[in-house]
């Protein structure tokens, strides 16, 4: 049982997952200290959007719910975009292998509704969608109240726009099968939560709402990251560390990018990549980008970390995959016969480390302080998207041209090492080649799983469900041997596309709450 407070009542309840953890927009400890601001707790709604400063603090705890969450009630684990986002995408694929128990469940799909991984992945990515509907709530008050101005409250409102859309997209990535599913995409999506739970008749409505339709919750999305774009600063108006580590105009078209690509809508992605011509750059080389993560010309969002304010081992990205090494590259990616032996991407003490001959990751470099950003989207990915939906619209000379922008950094030789027309002798070759390349590019950036997801049913890329996995644990150092793909051994079988666990199940003290979520549990959980 939780005890929640807010300024008219005190209501005991039992825990309700994702719904109530951010009843109040700031928590009752430290861990909204972002960017040295000053913690203040015990506040109420109102009073929270009583003054500029304090306004401001509001929506500074967006980033610290994105970036921290809280574990079973007590820590934060990085959920839902600091460091757990990433380490769960790498999981759920069969790019990287899971060598400890932590994320065990997740990498052989042995979950189940009490899975506490997947549960408080729910549980704070909700929180952090409360807390985004607490502040645009509160900043319409404030705008009124003349508290602060027009322009102030509409980009605070964007960037709380943006958060929502954001967390609900990950949301569906897990718990909901992809936009293709249906003809019409009316399958089951998520809730999507568009209003702050804050009274007990906001909590009365929140306990009877059901899941929307994917299609819903697209248009939901696509809607809050279209408003985010007006309404957000750029990233030059933000200027400095500020332009990577909060929302901007620019990222809102990114992520546009990423959700129109699930739903297959190839004209749409190219129209937002496009937009971003001339704004960003890749690195010169690969490694720059995650050598400066906080001063490069490439990353378009990035969740901070400090020395004071982060997840610390459990979920700092410089601790798991760094110090303590719980998540190993997978000799399935590093023996694809489409990753180059000399690429710039496999270079040791720059983006990756061998110990024993297993070789692990060095994208997260501060293994003692955990300051790395956790890397949300960068441009590359934005090229790659663009470059795919060329590919699917038969245009393969623009495929090419940005396929080739973002691999051939990474080469020793592009003059004879890049891709030429009739490297790939049919589209479906050229799309799968685009495909690989976002594996070898983001391998350990937690981009596996999206692309697992939402290639299922495709036209062109023949894979069902989540292929067969190295086995948990330690791989043996003569299976990273290059010269031939990597065909076994397998010790995790695959999961089919039909299978139960191809979808995280709702949790179950979720299902115990709702009366209509329970009608609405994923097929055989």
């Amino acid at each position: 049982m939780m005890k929640i407070e807010t300024k008219k009542q005190n209501i005991r309840i039992e825990f309700l997952i994702g719904l109530l953890v951010g009843i109040l927009v700031l928590n009752s400890c430290s861990d909204d200290n972002v960017l040295a601001l000053e913690p203040f707790n015990q506040i109420s709604e109102e009073a929270a959007f009583s003054t500029p400063e304090l306004v401001e603090l509001s929506v500074t705890g967006l980033y610290n719910a994105a970036q921290i969450g809280i574990y079973s009630g007590t820590f934060g684990r990085g959920y839902p975009f600091g460091a757990a986002f990433i380490q769960q995408g790498d999981n759920r694929g069969e790019d990287v292998v899971n060598v400890a128990t932590f994320y065990q469940f997740t990498y052989t799909a042995t979950y189940d509704p009490t899975t506490a991984n997947n549960v408080f992945y729910w549980s704070d990515t909700y929180r952090l969608i409360n807390r985004a509907n607490i502040v645009l709530e509160g900043v319409e008050t404030a705008l009124s109240n003349d508290i602060i101005s027009q322009e102030v409250a509409n980009d605070y409102m964007g960037q709380a726009k943006f958060l929502r859309a954001a967390a609900h997209l990950e949301l569906m990535w897990h718990f909901a099968k992809p936009y293709n599913d249906t003809p019409d995409a009316s399958h089951l999506g998520v809730p999507y939560r568009d209003f702050a739970i804050t009274t007990q008749e906001s909590i009365d409505l929140a306990l009877t709402l059901g899941r929307n339709t994917t299609a819903e919750c697209y248009q939901k999305i696509i809607a809050d990251f279209d408003d985010a774009e007006a309404l957000l600063n750029s990233k030059a108006e933000r200027g400095g560390i500020l332009g990577l580590i909060r929302a901007t105009k620019e990222a809102a078209i990114a992520y546009k990018t990423r959700a129109y690509q699930h739903m297959g809508d190839w004209q749409m992605v190219i129209a937002e990549a496009n937009k971003l011509d001339g704004i960003y750059e890749l690195t010169i080389a690969p490694n720059d980008v995650f050598e400066n993560g906080y001063s490069n010309s490439e990353s378009i969002f990035s969740i901070e970390h400090t020395a004071e304010n982060n997840p610390g081992v459990n979920a700092a990205l410089g601790s798991q995959y760094n110090r303590r090494g719980l998540v190993v590259i997978s000799p399935i990616v590093w023996r694809n016969p489409l990753w180059l032996a000399d690429d710039l991407r496999r270079e040791e003490g720059a983006l990756v480390t061998t110990r024993d001959g297993v070789k692990y990751t060095n994208k997260y470099k501060d293994d003692v302080n955990y300051t790395d950003p956790a890397p949300v989207i960068r441009y590359a990915e934005v090229l790659l998207n663009l470059a795919e939906a060329y590919a699917r619209e038969n245009d393969p000379n623009n495929a090419l041209t940005y396929l080739n922008r973002v691999r051939n950094r990474s080469l020793v030789d592009p003059a004879t090492q890049a891709y030429e027309n009739g490297d790939f002798a049919t589209q479906t070759e050229l799309v799968n080649g685009i495909i690989d390349e976002r594996r070898f590019e983001f391998v350990m950036e937690g981009r596996r799983w999206p692309d697992i997801h939402r290639l299922q049913n495709d036209d062109f890329v023949e894979i069902d469900g989540i292929p067969a996995k190295v086995a948990n644990g330690t791989p043996p150092a003569d299976a990273y041997t290059l010269g031939t793909p990597y065909d076994g051994p397998f010790g995790v079988n695959p999961v089919l596309y039909n299978d139960t666990e191809f979808l995280w199940p709702i949790p179950q003290q979720e299902i115990n709450n709702n009366p209509t979520l329970a009608q609405q549990q994923n097929l055989g959980w």
